[in-house]
């Protein structure tokens, strides 16, 4: 089965490898990663984490595509 990354907003991807690259906390565990991207003003980030629960679950399983504000899937 082929991989079909996520594509998300440049500026969402940022906050996200900033709470990963820090590893404060599992990836998995949303509404951590939610709180650290808010206290480190990745607003961004944190509100799609918070509009978009499963496409960030299978972003973590498929990968992210960073693409075009206007490109990218929204809500899920």
């Amino acid at each position: 089965m082929e991989k079909q990354p996520v594509p998300i907003p440049g500026d969402v991807f940022e906050g996200l490898e900033a709470v990963r690259r820090s590893g404060l906390t599992n990836m998995l565990d949303r509404p951590r990663v939610i709180e650290i991207a808010e206290l480190w003003g990745y607003d961004e980030t944190a509100e799609w984490l918070h509009e978009n629960r499963n496409l960030y679950a299978h972003g973590i399983f498929q990968g992210f595509q960073v693409v075009e504000e206007g490109d990218v899937r929204c809500a899920d």
